[in-house]
């Protein structure tokens, strides 16, 4: 969902498991979906996880678990590894989160993240470690992701860190853009470039 991205300030829903793949994300067989519907892949967003074999509801899963709730998921080192598929962002996407906070991520993922409008935050493993705490502690903890100033604050113990993000990626998320759009709002500046160097050519 296109939308601009600004400070987020939420209760988190934590997910304090290491290597966690694109396939327990969104499981294989959903690929062959022929709907690019958010809520389709939202609503199977961990989906071996959050259901049993007959379909009914996991009770002990984090997702079912009505103490927790809110916009941000905090997730366990090495996010999103194994496959490239853009599916695992699109289903954490409709699912509503707009920030992922772990101190890794695989490298395609995080890219497919950021193409989909869910910024993935970078931390130290100390910092995450005392998040997940905070959080189990108070399911109520909220976090301030503040993506122009580039910090996530811990609000329950006052602890910020910084965070790295591409320059060109924090300007698309901040106006709301992605790459055609990009593309389309510098139209002018690029004709203005190739009629500058064929003259000169």
């Amino acid at each position: 969902m296109k939308q601009k991205f600004n400070i987020i300030q939420s209760t988190c829903i934590p997910l304090p498991l290491e290597n966690v793949d694109t396939d327990q994300i969104i499981p294989a067989r959903f690929l062959k979906a022929t709907t690019r519907d958010e809520k389709f892949f939202g609503d199977n967003l961990f989906r071996d996880w959050r259901y049993n074999a007959d379909g009914s509801l996991n009770k002990d899963f984090v997702l079912n678990n009505p103490l927790y709730k809110g916009e941000i998921l905090v997730a366990g080192k090495n996010f999103g590894s194994g496959s490239s598929r853009e599916h695992a962002a699109w289903a954490i996407a409709g699912y509503g989160f707009r920030v992922v906070i772990s101190c890794f991520f695989a490298d395609i993922h995080k890219n497919n993240e950021l193409n989909n409008f869910v910024l993935p935050v970078v931390v130290s493993e100390e910092f995450l470690s005392e998040l997940f705490a905070s959080i189990n502690e108070n399911p109520n903890t909220e976090v301030k992701v503040d993506l122009p100033n580039q910090t996530v604050t811990n609000l329950s113990t006052g602890r910020s860190e910084h965070f790295d993000i591409n320059g060109y990626k924090k300007h698309c998320l901040m106006n709301g853009l992605d790459d055609i759009d990009f593309l389309v709002g510098n139209k002018e500046k690029i004709a203005a470039y190739e009629m500058a160097h064929r003259q000169n050519g």
